[in-house]
């Protein structure tokens, strides 16, 4: 894989270079991902989560790779943990716009706060695995905080 396709994938298409916020930012690509992506997932859930494997391998690939060309252990560039973070938030939740904007808000707020076991992954795990593990631990509770206020409001 080219340098240059490493960085366009690890940075979310590019939204890890926005000067504030590139998680957010990233975390917005992946609103749009999953609400493009997980509508199947209901019906078709095993190769949903074999095909979310697959990719969550792959970033940890590309995360590994993209700290080596930034020069720097999760460079703030690399969000693509962000991304599927947002796509793990969402899985077998709804995908309308309500739904959508709750999963984004909860999974920002975990990804910040790190709940156990997310903040010791972040400080303890190194490489690619490391920089992906915490978000798809902080998606985790957003996804379960996410189906209670479904429960709760909805």
């Amino acid at each position: 894989m080219t340098r240059a396709l490493i960085i366009f994938v690890a940075s979310g298409a590019c939204t890890g270079f926005a000067p504030f916020a590139p998680g957010t930012a990233g975390s917005l690509l992946g609103v749009l991902l999953a609400w493009a992506t997980l509508s199947w997932a209901a019906v078709h859930w095993l190769p949903a989560l074999a095909s979310f494997a697959a990719a969550f391998v792959g970033g940890c690939w590309i995360a590994q790779r993209a700290q080596a060309i930034f020069g720097e252990p999760d460079s703030p560039h690399i969000v693509v943990d962000e991304v599927m973070g947002m796509i793990a938030t969402m899985f077998f939740n709804p995908l309308d716009a309500l739904h959508l904007w709750l999963g984004f808000v909860l999974f920002r707020l975990f990804d910040i706060v790190k709940l156990p076991p997310a903040g010791a992954i972040d400080r303890n795990l190194r490489g690619g695995l490391g920089v992906m593990l915490d978000d798809l631990a902080a998606a985790v509770y957003a996804n379960i905080a996410l189906r209670v206020l479904a429960h709760l409001i909805v």
